[in-house]
């Protein structure tokens, strides 16, 4: 079947959207990578916890889709509907979270040179990942482009952010978190409505 001009073969309205998940939590890393980027980080500091970043954001996303995929055909469609509330819900802490002052009361005493506070903070970035993995195994059907594009999208934002942090201001990060929530509460809606 050959496929005319304007049509858009029925994967890419899922690839679109798994971009634009994608970039909208990179945003959170990026926003906590201003921040400790802004205290002073080595570059090779900045390697491994985008490294790490990366990581999580791929595994934690990989446990989220299996989750969100048995519950999808366990619930049907109001899994969908679940799936939407949970991704409003982060959202809207997102967009709170990014008006709170600092960089969160959590990060303040971790020491982000140390093995441990790189992982701390690596997983505590990814949390985020597992939720929307969980909304997203309702009914994304390729799971590699999906967590591979997560954890791209996490570890370049999280450079993007560690080394930016050396250089800009702290709103930007600040408006980052916004934004990223921002987008995952419009999905969310989209995905309720």
């Amino acid at each position: 079947m050959v496929m005319g001009m304007g049509e858009v073969p029925a994967g890419w309205g899922q690839i679109v959207t798994i971009a634009i998940m994608a970039l909208a939590l990179g945003m959170d890393a990026f926003s906590l990578g201003v921040g400790i980027g802004m205290k002073g980080i080595r570059l090779l500091h900045v390697l491994q916890m985008s490294l790490l970043i990366a990581f999580f954001h791929v595994l934690m996303p990989l446990l989220g889709l299996v989750t969100g995929s048995y519950v999808g055909h366990l619930l049907g469609r109001v899994a969908g509907i679940a799936a939407g509330v949970l991704l409003v819900a982060l959202g809207g802490h997102m967009v709170l979270g990014s008006f709170r002052t600092g960089e969160g009361a959590a990060m303040r005493g971790v020491d982000h040179r140390t093995l441990w506070g790189m992982l701390l903070i690596s997983l505590s970035v990814s949390i985020d990942s597992f939720s929307v993995g969980v909304s997203l195994g309702v009914f994304v059907s390729n799971v590699l482009l999906t967590v591979l594009a997560f954890g791209a999208c996490g570890g370049l934002m999280s450079i993007s952010g560690l080394l930016l942090g050396r250089h800009v201001s702290r709103g930007l990060g600040e408006y980052g978190e916004a934004l990223g929530g921002a987008i995952l509460l419009g999905f969310g809606l989209l995905f309720i409505f």
